[in-house]
C-alpha cells in the first residue's frame, strides 16, 4: 500500500511537470549525451519513453541526499544557483567562490567498482563532469566538484577538475549544438555514454527518454 500511494504521487508529479513550458535552451544536466537527445530535450519534445516507477524513486532518492547534505553545510554555501545565459539554463547544486558542486548519489557498489583497475571516471561519468564544468565555465570559477553520496552506507567521494582542461570540450560540444539549433537540423542517432566493454557498444540508447521515438525515425 505505501509503495503504491509514493508511487502515485510520484506519478502525479511526473505527469504535471509534462504541462511545463521548455525553456527552449541547452540544458547542462544533457551535456555530454547523444546530441539528439540533447535537441529534442531542447525543444521539449514528448518523450516517449518516460521513467518507471523505479526510476522516479531512484531520482526522488537523489533530491533527498542533496537535500540532506545542504541542512548540514554552511548558510554562506550558496544552493541550487540559477546559470543562464541567452542559450543556456540550468542549476548548480553548491557554489563556492572559485568552485561549482555537484552532488550525486549512488548504490555501494558504484563505489567498489569505481576503485577497481582500469575504471577512468573521465570515461564514466563524462556526462556528469561536463555538467558540473559547464556550470562552472559560465561562472567563471576554476574548478568543478563532483560529490557523491552511497545510498548504502553514506560514504563519500568527491572529485574535483580544473576548467583548464574542460574548457576546449565544453566548448566544442556547445558549438555542436549550436549548430544544429541554428541550422534546424537533427543531428543523427550516435550513442556517446555508458560504454560497455563487453558488448563492445554504448549503451546510451537504452536509458534515453526518446529511444523509441528515434528508432522509429532511423526505420524511415
Amino acid at each position: 500500500m505505501i509503495q503504491k500511494l509514493l508511487d502515485d504521487s510520484l506519478a502525479k508529479i511526473q505527469e504535471e511537470r509534462k504541462n511545463r513550458t521548455s525553456s527552449g535552451k541547452i540544458s547542462p544536466s544533457q551535456m555530454g549525451y547523444c546530441f539528439r537527445r540533447q535537441h529534442w530535450h531542447r525543444k521539449g519534445e514528448p518523450v516517449t519513453n518516460p521513467p518507471d516507477a523505479r526510476l522516479l524513486r531512484v531520482f526522488k532518492c537523489g533530491n533527498l541526499f542533496e537535500d540532506f547534505v545542504s541542512v548540514y553545510l554552511s548558510k554562506d554555501i550558496e544552493r541550487q544557483v540559477l546559470v543562464e545565459t541567452e542559450d543556456i539554463k540550468g542549476y548548480a547544486d553548491f557554489v563556492l567562490p572559485d568552485e561549482a558542486i555537484d552532488i550525486k548519489s549512488q548504490n555501494s557498489k558504484a563505489f567498489w567498482w569505481a576503485k577497481r583497475d582500469g575504471y577512468d571516471i573521465t570515461v564514466e561519468k563524462r556526462p556528469n563532469i561536463l555538467q558540473v564544468m559547464t556550470y562552472a565555465y559560465l561562472l567563471d570559477k576554476s574548478k568543478g566538484t563532483l560529490v557523491f553520496i552511497s545510498k548504502d552506507d553514506l560514504c563519500i567521494e568527491e572529485y574535483g577538475f580544473h576548467i583548464d582542461k574542460w574548457k576546449p570540450e565544453i566548448e566544442k560540444e556547445l558549438k555542436t549544438l549550436r549548430k544544429y539549433w541554428i541550422e534546424d537540423t537533427l543531428p543523427p542517432a550516435q550513442p556517446r555514454c555508458f560504454f560497455n566493454k563487453k558488448l563492445n557498444k554504448f549503451k546510451e540508447c537504452d536509458y534515453c527518454p526518446f529511444k523509441t521515438r528515434c528508432e522509429e525515425k532511423e526505420v524511415k
